[in-house]
Order: structure tokens, then C-alpha cells, then sequence
């Protein structure tokens, strides 16, 4: 019998216990392995709101992340009174959620399933193009069926909805989760208050049935606006001699050129117009490549570049579409204001050609800036409406000044995706303390607008308006500044969101008598008058001819300290 060698014995069982720890190790790896792939699933957040809670170990809430957020799953039901939470990570920490804010798809983050009108909304026919199917007035309800993307806040783009049986979308930035907050307005104790008691008082529009709440105003990286806008106007013809426009500018202090796209001489054949509007398509009296040509020596010159299009009184668009216009009720036909045929503001189509008209000519040309002039229903017409002798085809039943915000809303939300800003020109009389009856109310424009442009020309106002004893034009710079800092800067304290006021100036002699020649010192006492009243956004020369003769009279205003 042999005997046992104990020493090798020993070395057998620690061989054996290594060899059994070794596979169990590797078992157990393989089966963590299983488990973590199995539990390390990928999520999304989901919710009703903007963002959604995550909470440390002990429930208590840490911090809030927006929904579309994608989390990693390490364990589920989780139960704590009576609710059910799943252990996540997110941002390299672990946290509890509630498992009914995860979902497996992104299509699936937005849970909310019908909202509220806040502010009246156009109602898209999709989300390729800029095509008006309807509107929906404050308060009203939508039933959700979808969206297309989640903003960096969590808030919605576009929501596809369903209203009266119409599918289409809308901004959701317009929207709110329920109906008591959706009938109230912005700052409904404060400055809202100071347009209601204004109400209706020449027929344009109830200033209390205005949109007041903040508006976001862009700021683009590849598109700085300048902070202080020295402008001069060309007019279409004028882009024939663009070189010496730049070579005036580059040597008077202007830094920007404000150019027409639109008015009664169309400039160039734009594609829109093809779509839209043939008559004006064929009365271009530039060719599309040398418009193009000249907007782009003005911007290689360093030249800050506003296109101007006329936007509700074009009678090559009522040649085209009578159906549109405003009607003369004995005729059935366009109504002839002194000469010219007006597209109704009411009409989305004629919205949808304007704005298609400026995106085109933001994307081919490389405007800065759209500035909407004629953005207004004509003037001195009430009479003939009280007798009923003109159809205005209101289509959704809405006062002349909401036709006139919203518009301004519909430009602005579609030009701004392509970098672009907006401007609106106004009327002087629009700054006054009342919604104006052709529809220009300041406080719901400029709450909107990037920047508005007031048209004061002294020449435009009463003899001895504002009470002066002198006629007014004659006294350019006490005109501007009263009204300058009398209205304008008031009406601007009214609301959340106000623009940028760059303000039109009269460069040309006044009309009316006595007659007053518009030298360069006239013309610097209209700037310092708005500068000094607080205007200090910048200045437009308005000549109708764009006379060059002229500017070069009173360029040496254009480039002085004020």
C-alpha cells in the first residue's frame, strides 16, 4: 500500500478550487454580461410638459430633463406608493423615473392629446410648404394626432392636428394645455389693460382683441443685423446703376441699402411670381441674373441689404386674381383706389405670394432683411364702407388690425427659418393711441415685427398738428422729436417684445406750401429730432425716384454724430 502524499493532494485541491473559481467566474461574467445587455435598454422620455423629473434613490426630485431625451434603462418596477419607477442612466448618473414617462420611439414622446388655442393660429396644409389651409381662433380646442420635431426646451415645433374635421398644423408655441389658460391674454391685469380701454375707435379693430405676448425676436450668426441701420432706398430702375449707389454710400456713412422686389415696377421675374402672379412675372424690368448680380455687389461692399416689397396693394396680382381683391360692391369688380387695385389683407393667398415672394428672395438673392411696406388696408375709405360699396372678402370674420398681426406673425415664423429678418413699414399716424382704420395698430406690429419703420414725413402731416404754431414741415426737428417722444416711445413701453423703431425720413423738398427745400440741413434736423427723442435704431431716405442727384445733396447728413 502506497502512501499518501499529502503534499500533492493539497496541490491537487487548490488546483481543483482555482479552476472552479476561474469557470465561475467566467459563468458569471457571461451572465452579467446577459443580464446588463438584457436591462440596459435605451428610452425616451415622454410627457405632457416640457420636461420631466428624475429623482435620487430616496424619490426626491433632482433634476428635470427635457422629453426626447434618451435614457439607459438599468432596472424596472421599481414600486414606491403605489407607483411604479425604473432605475435610469442619464449623463453618466443614475437616477429614478416614473416608467410612465418612457417610451421605446421619439414619435411617441409628446403624450398630450388635445390642446388650446392661446393665440389665433394659421392652420398649415403640411409641413413642406407655406400653404394656408385655414385659421383657429383663440380658445378653441385641437384634437393632437401628431408633431414633427422637439425644440431644444422640450416645446414642439409643429403639432398635426385635427379641427372641425380638417387635418393640418400648427405652431405650438401658439398652444397651451388647457382652456382656462388659453382665453386669457398676456399680462391680463397690466399693459393689456391699456389696449382694451382703447377699443375701436375709427373702425380698424379692437385693440383689446390684439395679440400681446412676447414674441421672440432672432438673432442670426450669419446674419448680424447692424445695431445702428444708415440707410439709403433704391428703387428697381436704380439697380441699373447699383456701382454708384455703393460708391455714395461707402463714401456718406450709410451702411445699408434698402432695395426694391415688389412695388408698382417690378424688379426682377421671381419664380413666385410665375406661381403666383404672371402679370407681375412678366413686368420685370430686370432680368433675374442681373437683379441678382447687383444685390450681390451691394453685400460684397460690406452693405447691409433690405428687399422692399409693396404688399397689399399690387395691381399685376389683381389683373391675375379679381377673386382676391377688394371688391366694388356696384361692380362685382377689384375696388379702384386713386388708380391702384388692392389684394384684400384678409385673403391667405395673397399672404402665401408675398412670403413666398421673400423667401425666394432671401434664398436666391441673399437679403438681410424683408421689409413689408403697404402692409394696411387703404385709407380714407370709411364712408365707403358705412354705404356698403366695398367688399373687403373677410373670410374668417376678423377685424382689419388682427389680419394685419397675423400676417406679420405668418412672415416673420417662415422667413425667419431662412435667416432673415423682418421689417414692417407703418404709417406715422400709427404710433397715436389707436387702432388706425386701415388697420396699422403699433403695439401689435411692433410686439411682433424685428423692426418697424414709421413713415413721419413732415411734409405728410397736418399744417399745425401737435398744436405748432409753425407749419410743421418747416420744422423738421421739433416735429419728429414731439413725435418721436411723445408716441413712439410710449407706445414701445406697451408691450413685452417691442422692435427695433428705424424710422423713414423725407429726402426730398416738401410739397405743399410754403414749400421747403430738404438740404442736408433739414434732413440732419429730422435725424437728431428722432435721436434725441430716443429713435436711435437708424434712419431711411425715402425719394421715390431714389434720386441720386439728391442723395448727393444731403449726404453729408447721412454720416454725422448724432
Amino acid at each position: 500500500m502506497k502512501k499518501i502524499r499529502w503534499d500533492r493532494v493539497i496541490i491537487f485541491l487548490i488546483g481543483v478550487i482555482l479552476v472552479s473559481f476561474i469557470c465561475f467566474s467566467l459563468i458569471k461574467t457571461l451572465f452579467v454580461g446577459v443580464v446588463e445587455q438584457f436591462t440596459n435598454d435605451k428610452k425616451i422620455v415622454a410627457s405632457t410638459s416640457l420636461t420631466v423629473p428624475l429623482y435620487d434613490f430616496d424619490y426626491n426630485e433632482i433634476i428635470q430633463i427635457k422629453r426626447g431625451e434618451e435614457v439607459t434603462i438599468l432596472k424596472d418596477n421599481i414600486i414606491n406608493n403605489e407607483q411604479e419607477y425604473s432605475q435610469v442612466k442619464y449623463d453618466k448618473n443614475e437616477y429614478y423615473i416614473l416608467s410612465s414617462n418612457l417610451v421605446d420611439d421619439i414619435n411617441d414622446a409628446v403624450l398630450e392629446k388635445e390642446m388650446y388655442v392661446r393665440t389665433s393660429v394659421t392652420l398649415y396644409e403640411n409641413l413642406e410648404s407655406i400653404k394656408i389651409k385655414g385659421l383657429v381662433e383663440k380658445g378653441e380646442k385641437l384634437e393632437i394626432l401628431g408633431f414633427n420635431s422637439i425644440n431644444d426646451d422640450g416645446s414642439v415645433d409643429m403639432y398635426k392636428v385635427k379641427y372641425n374635421e380638417q387635418e393640418g398644423y400648427v405652431y405650438g408655441k401658439y398652444l397651451v394645455n388647457n382652456y382656462e389658460e388659453s382665453i386669457l391674454n398676456y399680462d391680463e391685469e397690466g399693459i393689456y389693460q391699456i389696449h382694451k380701454k382703447r377699443g375701436d375707435s375709427w373702425g380698424g379693430g379692437d385693440a383689446g382683441t390684439l395679440d400681446y405676448y412676447p414674441y421672440e425676436k432672432p438673432k442670426f450668426e450669419n446674419n448680424v443685423m447692424p445695431s445702428e441701420v444708415r440707410s439709403l432706398y433704391m428703387d428697381a430702375s436704380a439697380v441699373s446703376n447699383v456701382d454708384e449707389y455703393i460708391k455714395l454710400a461707402k463714401e456718406s456713412g450709410i451702411n445699408a441699402i434698402v432695395v426694391d422686389i415688389k412695388d408698382g415696377i417690378v424688379a426682377y421675374p421671381a419664380n413666385a411670381m410665375k406661381e403666383y402672379s404672371i402679370t407681375n412675372y412678366n413686368r420685370a424690368i430686370n432680368s433675374y441674373e442681373e437683379y441678382k448680380n447687383a444685390i450681390k455687389k451691394i453685400k460684397d461692399a460690406g452693405l447691409y441689404v433690405i428687399g422692399r416689397i409693396t404688399t397689399f396693394k399690387d395691381s399685376n396680382y389683381a389683373t391675375d386674381h379679381p377673386e382676391d381683391t377688394i371688391l366694388d360692391t356696384a361692380t362685382g369688380k377689384s375696388y379702384n383706389h386713386d388708380g391702384s387695385y388692392w389684394p384684400s389683407a384678409f385673403s391667405r393667398d395673397v399672404w402665401e405670394f408675398n412670403v413666398s415672394l421673400a423667401i425666394e428672395s432671401v434664398k436666391e438673392m441673399g437679403f438681410n432683411e424683408i421689409q413689408f411696406d403697404y402692409v394696411r388696408f387703404p385709407d380714407r375709405v370709411q364712408s365707403l364702407e358705412k354705404a356698403g360699396k366695398i367688399d373687403y372678402n373677410n373670410t374668417y370674420n376678423e377685424s382689419k388690425a388682427q389680419a394685419i398681426q397675423r400676417f406679420v406673425m405668418y412672415a416673420c415664423d417662415e422667413i425667419h427659418k431662412y435667416g432673415a429678418y423682418v421689417s414692417i413699414d407703418v404709417f406715422g399716424e400709427a404710433a397715436h393711441t389707436y387702432v388706425t382704420p386701415y388697420g396699422q395698430y403699433w403695439p401689435a406690429i411692433s410686439n411682433v415685427a424685428d423692426v418697424i419703420s414709421g413713415m413721419p414725413y413732415p411734409d405728410h402731416f397736418g399744417k399745425y398738428d401737435y398744436n405748432f404754431k409753425e407749419p410743421v414741415w418747416t420744422i423738421p426737428y421739433d416735429l419728429l422729436y414731439k413725435w418721436g417722444n411723445e408716441f413712439v416711445v410710449n407706445r414701445q413701453k406697451e408691450i413685452p417684445t417691442p422692435a427695433i423703431v428705424r424710422t423713414w425720413i423725407q429726402a426730398y423738398d416738401a410739397i405743399k406750401e410754403p414749400k421747403v427745400i430738404y438740404d442736408a440741413d433739414m434732413v440732419s434736423k429730422e435725424i437728431q429730432g428722432l435721436y434725441d427723442a430716443g429713435l436711435t435704431g437708424g434712419f431711411i431716405t425715402w425719394n421715390g425716384s431714389s434720386s441720386l442727384t439728391k442723395y448727393k445733396e444731403i449726404s453729408s447728413a447721412f454720416g454725422k454724430e448724432y
